[in-house]
């Protein structure tokens, strides 16, 4: 008898601890095709995948800030050329692609004047109340600091800029239907999680919901509870390990308004070091499990879009004692 979690997981620490709707066989399933030829497996598109979609393998992290900033920025240049506003839902990880964007607007001179920008989430406590500004940790904070800051006179208008505080996160589905009314076109910019969230619309979420329509209609949640592997995967990415400074709460947009995407732009981007990673189980069932919501991120495939990934992230994914 093979000795995994799959066997080992009945009255231990973990049972229990999955969200509902995770098929941990059905995962272990999938990763095994990582194990010979990943980035040409990874690759293959499922029957579900919008014609439209597109993984993009990176040998380097310099390579995918590039490439990924790069796809930012011609969204932007693009409805600027259209005389079309844009919406974009906006990420605060990953984050090396801002730096780029801005370098390729500014070389290019475009104005981003047209462009409404939605952050897709921020920490808070359990009524929604929300780090202030001002906070290191808040992802205001880093916006302000790797985008709209940079730009300088080309930037993103103040009042077009929106963050997920709790009196702001709630008007989101009207200004974004507003702008689509008038011809603007929805981007979203978006990270995988460790648990497959998309912002912080967390998989045990789905447990909430008798069908799957329900659940696509959810456009936003103050004080979301967040996942404890969420909590671990940020201690780890954001906050160098501190577990005690990472918030167990969120404000954070739903699939009522990341579904709305006329494209995406995504990113994978989860080494560590000396081998370490984070990403790949999630990069792989995000792309090659059937979409569900127990699986948020199983949707971004059915929508016209890239998804750039450190092609290390792919595999091989399999024990490693060096």
């Amino acid at each position: 008898m093979a000795i995994n979690l799959m066997t080992t997981i009945k009255g231990s620490l973990l049972e229990g601890f999955f969200p509902k709707g995770w098929d941990l066989a059905k995962f272990d399933l999938i990763l095994s095709r990582s194990e010979k030829q990943p980035v040409k497996q990874l690759l293959k598109p499922e029957s579900w995948w919008n014609h439209a979609y597109t993984p993009v393998p990176c040998d380097a992290i310099s390579d995918f800030d590039m490439l990924m900033g790069h796809e930012i920025a011609m969204r932007i240049r693009a409805a600027r050329e259209a005389g079309c506003e844009l919406a974009m839902i906006l990420p605060v990880g990953p984050m090396g692609m801002y730096r780029w964007a801005v370098y390729f607007l500014t070389e290019w001179k475009v104005s981003c004047d047209h462009v409404h920008g939605f952050n897709m989430d921020e920490w808070s406590d359990a009524r929604g109340n929300t780090l202030p500004s001002s906070n290191p940790g808040a992802f205001q904070y880093a916006m302000e600091k790797a985008f709209y800051g940079p730009l300088g006179k080309l930037t993103v208008p103040k009042g077009q800029r929106n963050f997920a505080i709790r009196t702001n996160l709630p008007t989101y589905p009207q200004k974004i239907s507003a702008l689509k009314k008038k011809g603007a076109s929805l981007v979203v910019v978006y990270g995988i999680g460790r648990v497959f969230h998309i912002a912080f619309w967390e998989p045990h979420f789905a447990a909430e919901f008798k069908t799957e329509a329900q659940w696509k209609r959810q456009t936003h949640r103050l004080g979301a509870k967040l996942h404890p592997l969420t909590i671990e995967q940020n201690a780890i990415t954001s906050f160098k390990s501190r577990t005690t400074l990472v918030p167990a709460r969120a404000n954070t947009i739903g699939p009522g308004l990341f579904l709305q995407a006329d494209y995406c732009i995504g990113g994978a981007d989860g080494l560590l070091n000396r081998g370490m990673m984070w990403q790949g189980l999630s990069l792989w069932v995000a792309l090659h499990h059937q979409p569900t919501p127990s699986i948020p991120a199983s949707y971004m495939c059915t929508m016209p879009g890239r998804l750039f990934f450190l092609k290390e992230i792919a595999g091989p994914l399999v024990a490693d004692c060096n």
